[in-house]
């Protein structure tokens, strides 16, 4: 282990910790919220700053979790992904006499053996590797075409990564230390995951046979474009692949340059990532920008006549299980049909739901949810109106304070592709409208399910039939329960008050607590009575403790 290393990661991450319990935990107990809320967005930049700094110098795992924070606009505010966003492109290269180390000791010969021509500088440097532009030699010792590049890995990456994951495991055995987080997710077993998934990235003989996988996959699809493996040229730690040169899709200005519709490629990078999980179950787990571009293609004129969206780098691949995928395609339908006790069923196929949710409340929840936001552009749902949201928040402010949902161990990989691809494709099109995207997806397995539009409607009909023949029992059972005094009211406003009543009581308790002992040492001190004055101060501090943070 990287003993100097592994100790800057745990003292960069306490730091933050601290800072984060201090200012957004600590100050707003003792009635400072509005000073923390009024320094958020200049600490928030700093935290950023700091964190992109110590990922550029150290690389490895670090990289990785910067990648995936940058491309998640959607939820994070904009001073720590814009402070991110230059980790994408920001990695140091390794020298090219470690490269050249690399490449020999793989081949047991010469690079000028296997390459003819190997550029000096690296195209692009990332975490695991960097890739250059060369040329193959053909057997008579004449470059072939077409250009190719090569991805080497890292020296001793193998040693950084193992040191950045005991590092890291560390820290989530801190951060499963909060109640909040240790009720929704099992932080240690999904870290435990990405490792996995990570060592499999370092092996980039899996990571060919990812890609041709992918390639059969999308064989019948001209717009998406997987570079070629060559085998000949590929070992566990280089991989030589088709040289595909395209347009870096955050790269705004080249795309609309080219004639490309933004909001067509962000229509189109959603479909085909539906088509992987629905139907393939075989996905690119890796999203970020510099793992996708579009390739435009002209005419004989010079003029835009298609273009491909064009996937590199599949050494983090992921798989969808037969129960994933009925809770993702029952949970499609339900968006896809309103359907709010639908969604709570997909909830619980999919196995996110607490033990002991309130579930008829999370059904209207989804209900309200639908008719106020159904329809929404991303744009329209950011500028939604104070009163809106807060409406909202009032109606199910116990739901949302309790956030009764976690994180099953089988989704890492799911969630934080999914994360990253609404970042992108809200990047590419703030008016990115995901309810009409998914919709054709929806409506197509909505008719595989039923059979088609008849059979949907028969099945409505029968279920209405169901409905009218049960209203008797449900009413002889409604009459019996208000007899016998067994009639319960469910109310969210009922339940928010009897909370703040209960809080308030709470707090009176803490407060008359500490005023008791309180006085109780001074009294003490006054009369020289110092060990027992200690003691009651002592537990004076306890309970203001507990005033504090309860």
């Amino acid at each position: 282990m990287l003993r100097s290393r592994y100790r800057r990661i745990l003292w960069f991450f306490a730091g933050v910790i601290l800072w984060i319990i201090f200012w957004d935990i600590v100050l707003p107990r003792l009635r400072l919220a509005r000073l923390a809320r009024r320094t958020r967005s200049a600490r928030y930049q700093k935290i950023a700053a700091r964190f992109r700094a110590l990922a550029v110098q150290m690389g490895g795992v670090m990289i990785k979790v910067g990648q995936f924070l940058s491309a998640r606009l959607d939820v994070l505010p904009r001073e720590i992904t814009t402070e991110l966003a230059g980790l994408q492109d920001e990695v140091l290269p390794e020298a090219l006499e470690d490269i050249r180390r690399v490449i020999e000791n793989e081949f047991g010969v010469p690079l000028e053996e296997k390459y003819c021509w190997f550029e000096e500088t690296p195209v692009a440097a990332a975490s695991i590797g960097q890739v250059h532009r060369a040329r193959i030699c053909s057997s008579t010792g004449e470059a072939e075409t077409p250009p190719v590049v090569v991805k080497v890995q890292r020296p001793n990456i193998e040693h950084i990564v193992a040191t950045d994951l005991s590092a890291l495991r560390v820290v989530a055995s801190w951060v499963q230390k909060y109640p909040p987080i240790r009720r929704r997710m099992d932080v240690k077993v999904l870290l435990e995951e990405f490792s996995e998934t990570l060592y499999e990235e370092i092996d980039y003989l899996n990571e060919g046979k990812n890609a041709e996988v992918f390639a059969a996959n999308f064989s019948g699809r001209p717009d998406v474009r997987v570079p070629q493996v060559y085998w000949s040229h590929t070992t566990r730690r280089v991989l030589t692949l088709e040289d595909v040169q395209a347009i870096k899709i955050t790269d705004y200005a080249a795309i609309e340059a080219a004639g490309i519709s933004r909001a067509e490629a962000a229509n189109r990078l959603l479909d085909t990532y539906l088509k992987q999980i629905f139907e393939d179950r075989f996905f690119h787990a890796d999203p970020h920008p510099g793992n996708l571009f579009l390739l435009p293609e002209s005419d004989s004129n010079g003029e835009l006549s298609s273009w491909r969206l064009v996937f590199v780098d599949f050494g983090m691949t992921g798989k969808i299980s037969p129960a994933v995928l009925a809770g993702m395609r029952e949970l499609l339908i339900a968006v896809g049909t309103q359907d709010g006790a639908r969604v709570v069923k997909a909830y619980q196929m999919l196995g996110v739901l607490l033990p002991g949710v309130d579930l008829d409340l999370l059904t209207q929840a989804n209900q309200q949810a639908f008719r106020r936001f159904w329809g929404k552009t991303t744009t329209e749902l950011v500028e939604m109106g104070h009163a809106e949201i807060a409406s909202f928040a009032k109606e199910f402010g116990d739901l949302l304070y309790e956030m009764p949902f976690q994180v099953p161990q089988n989704f890492i990989l799911l969630g934080r592709c999914l994360g990253i691809l609404s970042g992108i494709c809200t990047g590419l099109n703030p008016e990115f409208n995901v309810w009409q995207s998914v919709m054709p997806y929806a409506t197509r397995l909505i008719n595989e399910e039923t059979g088609g539009v008849w059979r949907y409607g028969l099945a409505e009909a029968v279920a209405g039939v169901r409905l009218l023949a049960g209203l008797p029992r449900r009413m002889d059972d409604l009459l019996t329960r208000l007899e016998e005094g067994r009639l319960e009211l469910r109310s969210s406003d009922l339940r928010e008050g009897f909370s703040r009543l209960e809080r308030a009581i709470r707090r009176l308790a803490a407060v008359i607590l500490f005023a008791a002992l309180l006085v109780g040492a001074i009294q003490l001190y006054l009369a020289d009575q110092e060990m027992p004055g200690a003691l009651l101060g002592f537990g004076a501090v306890i309970a203001f403790l507990i005033l504090l943070f309860r």
